[in-house]
């Protein structure tokens, strides 16, 4: 680029004339529109960890690592990082949260258009105890799917849950049981997210998320008067406690930060069209026992945009319905069941419901069909 004593302008080749021209702009404006490219380049900032909505998900989760899996489990670590380096260049194929985290994306995009100054933002943290060497593969990956992951936690090995709290994560989802059930301990919302065999497709526009109630959004008391005392005696019990609200579960946290995002948009008159949408699922029946889930969400200053009291009936057909980008239940009777009909479910291991305790038996998970 070079500016003579005529005052043309060259760029690339291309004059930009003052004297002489049509155009009574200089030559710099005009030279100024050859140089901007034809599409933004610049990424979004991420947000700070303290002002965001943070999702850790697990490698495993947003793509499909099977194959590589059973590498690592048939021949050892040192294979396992060898076959991934020799196909570094080989992107992932989407795992069961990838449609979960393009939502996210997408909300992220709406509200930067309503709050351009505000972080308050899903901020999706990749969280894997891959080793370093496997994380070309992962960020080729991720630029090949276009996704906005900035923050990556790989731990060689070692369990990856001590850094949830540093990162202030919302939500956690793996693969791994062991891992999920920790995170559970440290007071962290998480889940073990399944792959259906055939995922049915999702909302672009509008992430969806269904939770179940007991054990997930509310503590397990209800539950554990069902399993000492029968149907009969929890019906009489939530009849009598209708007006006491029920001690959070696990994600209620999660329910909380998705709900003070659905507001911003609602202050913007959003509400008919908001990119969020909440759904509470339970075996509960209405008339017998809904009344004090409702009374708890209300209590707790919190809305659910739909709730489907299906009175011990399957879920897997309303979750068809609905199709949600993500399910949460505490029994894998009702995750299994979603799964059959192709909604991404997680198992949320919480509560009375996992353990049956049986004499000179260990502990095992177990179906409930009373919720």
């Amino acid at each position: 680029m070079s500016l003579n004593n005529g005052q043309s302008l060259t760029v690339g080749g291309q004059d930009f004339t003052k004297n002489g021209g049509n155009s009574s702009r200089p030559p710099w404006e005009d030279a100024r529109a050859v140089l901007r490219p034809s599409t933004p380049t610049r990424k979004p900032k991420s947000p700070k960890p303290e002002n965001a909505i943070t999702i850790a998900v697990s490698s495993r989760v947003l793509f499909n690592m099977e194959k590589e899996q059973h590498i690592y489990e048939q021949q050892g670590m040192e294979e396992y990082i060898k076959y991934q380096v020799e196909h570094e260049t080989e992107a992932f194929s989407p795992g069961p949260a990838f449609s979960f985290v393009k939502a996210l994306e997408a909300v992220n995009a709406k509200l930067r258009e309503l709050y351009p100054e505000s972080e308050e933002l899903f901020d999706v943290v990749l969280m894997t105890n891959n080793h370093a060497n496997v994380g070309l593969r992962l960020i080729n990956t991720i630029n090949h799917h276009q996704l906005f992951i900035e923050r990556f936690c790989m731990t060689g090995g070692n369990s990856p849950i001590g850094y949830l709290k540093a990162y202030h994560t919302n939500l956690y989802l793996s693969a791994d049981p062991v891992k999920v059930r920790e995170a559970l301990a440290e007071g962290i919302a998480a889940a073990i997210m399944f792959t259906p065999e055939k995922m049915k497709e999702v909302s672009d526009t509008q992430l969806r998320v269904a939770f179940d109630g007991d054990a997930v959004l509310f503590s397990d008391e209800s539950e554990r008067i069902c399993k000492a005392h029968g149907l009969d005696k929890f019906f009489e019990h939530e009849k009598a406690h209708e007006n006491k609200p029920l001690d959070h579960g696990p994600l209620k946290g999660f329910l909380e930060v998705l709900g003070k995002l659905q507001k911003k948009f609602y202050g913007k008159g959003q509400r008919l069209d908001c990119p969020i949408r909440t759904y509470l699922v339970t075996a509960r029946s209405a008339a017998s026992s809904g009344t004090r889930a409702l009374k708890t969400l209300r209590s707790w200053g919190l809305e659910i945009d739909e709730a489907l009291f299906l009175a011990g009936a399957p879920k897997g057909p309303m979750l068809e319905k609905i199709r949600p980008h993500i399910f949460f239940d505490d029994q894998m009777f009702h995750v299994e069941g979603a799964a059959e009909m192709g909604t991404v479910a997680c198992h949320v291991p919480y509560g009375i419901a996992q353990r049956v305790v049986k004499k000179g038996t260990k502990d095992k998970e177990t179906p409930n069909a009373s919720k």
